[in-house]
């Protein structure tokens, strides 16, 4: 170049470009595929299709964006089998406490119950609404090494599929409508007299919602149906297995999953929260009942 010719421009030079909102020194061709402002690399977030802005990937605008769910309306998350590991570790930490350390919780935890007679006062579940925490607490206490070990089995292969596609919330208000169902029937069946406990109640709960999950997703039922027919002939062959916890258990799970899955999309969260509620509330209605009898 000669030296009194004129400077040309630089030929990677955009002159006109825009400026980031960010930062106005750094010219960018890229803008928000949502909003439109001109966005720098060090601004841009990939998108579905482009890239966005900081703010409207969070803040108001990401409030605008639909949250992945589940295909029953959970949140996707790193951890599917979460809640279930979290309920066998408490299974398993129960079960140390009251077979090793403290015997007598056994009882303290269980559906124990013995009704007013020959002048003395109602024991356990009978005497109240102060002794009902035993209906929730007897999910977790278990009799022996073979009764604590079958249902942690029966959990770990049942839980996580349904935690899955449930998502968390749903898949724990499915477990504890369960077995509180099945307790209440102990209660109700055995005119007052009981002592019952174990997670049996809330695993029956989980098969009949695995039952609901394959006819929804048309899998076939058959070998769901063969596990439910093996369990529920072991239910009533063996003496020492209360069957009024499976089969309350077993009802209810069914009722709360047709309810959690074939809610209609519109009204999902509030159809699926009116089945789990009116599942506990049968259940309440047959301890509240039983209890007001034995005390007539």
């Amino acid at each position: 170049m000669l030296p009194d010719e004129p400077a040309r421009p630089h030929a990677d030079a955009h002159p006109g470009l825009p400026g980031c909102y960010r930062h106005p020194e750094r010219e960018t061709g890229i803008a928000c595929a949502r909003c439109g402002r001109p966005i720098c690399p060090q601004c841009m977030v990939s998108a579905s299709v482009g890239f966005q802005c900081p703010e409207c990937v969070s803040g108001a605008g990401g409030q605008q964006v639909r949250q992945a769910r589940t295909r029953f309306g959970g949140r996707p998350v790193r951890d599917e089998a979460l809640v279930t590991k979290i309920l066998i570790g408490i299974n398993l930490v129960v079960f140390v406490l009251t077979a090793y350390v403290r015997k007598d919780w056994q009882q303290l935890l269980s559906v124990y119950s013995i009704p007013a007679q020959h002048g003395f006062a109602a024991q356990g579940v009978a005497a109240g609404p102060d002794q009902w925490y035993r209906l929730v607490s007897a999910m977790f206490v278990h009799f022996g090494e073979f009764h604590i070990g079958a249902n942690m089995v029966s959990l770990w292969v049942l839980g996580p599929q349904l935690e899955k596609v449930l998502g968390r919330l749903r898949f724990l208000g499915l477990y504890v409508v369960s077995g509180l169902a099945g307790n209440a029937l102990v209660f109700l069946v055995t005119d007052g007299h009981s002592n019952s406990g174990g997670a049996s109640g809330a695993i029956f709960g989980l098969l009949g919602a695995t039952a609901v999950l394959f006819h929804a997703s048309r899998v076939p039922l058959g070998p769901v149906i063969a596990l439910l027919v093996f369990n529920l002939v072991i239910t009533f062959s063996v003496p020492a297995i209360d069957w009024r916890a499976h089969v309350g258990g077993l009802v209810a799970g069914t009722v709360a999953g047709v309810g959690l899955m074939y809610a209609p999309r519109a009204n999902r969260n509030l159809v699926q929260g009116l089945a789990v509620a009116g599942v506990l509330a049968l259940a309440l209605v047959m301890v509240v009942a039983e209890t007001a009898r034995l005390g007539s």
